[in-house]
């Protein structure tokens, strides 16, 4: 009996180890789960920040990303500037950081204006750049941004209401702590204007959809493309982002968008996923983290793309 009873317990004991060694080792994968090769860089659309006091433009992604053992960046170029002055920012901001730390490439991740942000880096220094990721990104233009500057040509505005955008652009980076960054509202309404995009994209053609809708190269030049959006408007009664986003989406018609961009305007290189149920602020988990009750976490899909890239050697 002593002897079944001895026997029982270094059974449990030896279970108890297993467990704790799988345990352990559970833990040591999440702790490198989204550790790449090259840095993260998460680059900040129209009107966009690094940070107004504790609240982040990618609400939380920073930090989860970080958990998981990558290196993360989140540089502040322009609130509002063309595609190609931003992009010269964001290149300046890299050269800063291969000079300081000595790194060689970098994984762009960019939403909204943030994705031909990064586009225009990887075109004029591809040596740089191991990914570009685009979330919610006008590859294609935006309806919105069209109907704006009809408007305002139209009624004789446009001067009047570059300047009002001028100056809430200039508010944000103050607040945001780079009241240095110049803002130009008229360079970024040509930029996401359809118009605007198409010349945009001659310049930077690495990754465009060779069908309507369709996908993209992946790899070109030995950077790797990859594209996701959403489809949603409203998607929380709770958020007061919700009703202008409820607007806008109206301007498309019966287009899927994500209440500023079209989901066929999204698609850039590799399509990941063009149906996530996110309006243009979910997808960069703002307001604070508010959403649809059963839609996906946007926090997680920058870490499954994090460790997409880690798989890739990236």
């Amino acid at each position: 009996m002593v002897f079944c009873i001895g026997a029982l317990r270094a059974r449990i004991f030896k279970a108890f180890l297993i467990i704790t060694a799988m345990l352990g080792m559970a833990g040591a994968a999440q702790a490198q789960y989204t550790q790449t090769q090259y840095p993260v860089v998460l680059v900040h659309g129209m009107l966009g920040f690094e940070s107004i006091g504790p609240i982040g433009y990618f609400y939380g992604v920073p930090q989860a990303l970080r958990a998981g053992g990558a290196t993360v960046f989140t540089p502040a170029v322009s609130a509002l500037e063309s595609s190609e002055a931003r992009g010269e920012q964001l290149l300046s901001y890299l050269q800063q950081l291969r000079a300081a730390y000595g790194y060689t490439k970098f994984n762009l991740i960019g939403h909204s204006h943030g994705g031909p942000t990064a586009r225009y880096v990887a075109a004029v220094a591809p040596d740089m750049v191991a990914s570009v990721t685009t979330m919610g990104s006008p590859h294609l233009g935006t309806v919105v941004a069209d109907v704006v500057e009809s408007a305002a040509g139209a009624t004789g505005s446009t001067t009047f209401v570059a300047a009002l955008f001028d100056a809430l652009g200039s508010a944000i980076s103050y607040l945001a702590g780079t009241p240095g960054n110049p803002q130009n509202a008229l360079g970024t309404m040509g930029s996401l204007t359809t118009s605007g995009a198409a010349k945009f994209n001659v310049l930077a053609p690495a990754g465009k959809p060779t069908s309507q809708c369709g996908s993209g190269a992946e790899l070109v030049h030995g950077v790797r493309y990859f594209s996701a959006s959403g489809v949603a408007a409203g998607t929380n009664v709770l958020d007061l982002s919700d009703p202008m986003l409820i607007l806008t989406s109206t301007l498309f018609g019966w287009e899927s968008n994500d209440g500023l961009v079209s989901r066929c305007s999204s698609h850039w290189g590799t399509v990941l996923r063009d149906d996530f149920a996110w309006n243009h602020l979910d997808e960069v988990n703002q307001a604070f983290g508010l959403r649809g009750w059963f839609s996906s976490d946007p926090v997680q899909f920058y870490r499954t793309q994090a460790n997409r890239l880690k798989g890739l050697g990236l």
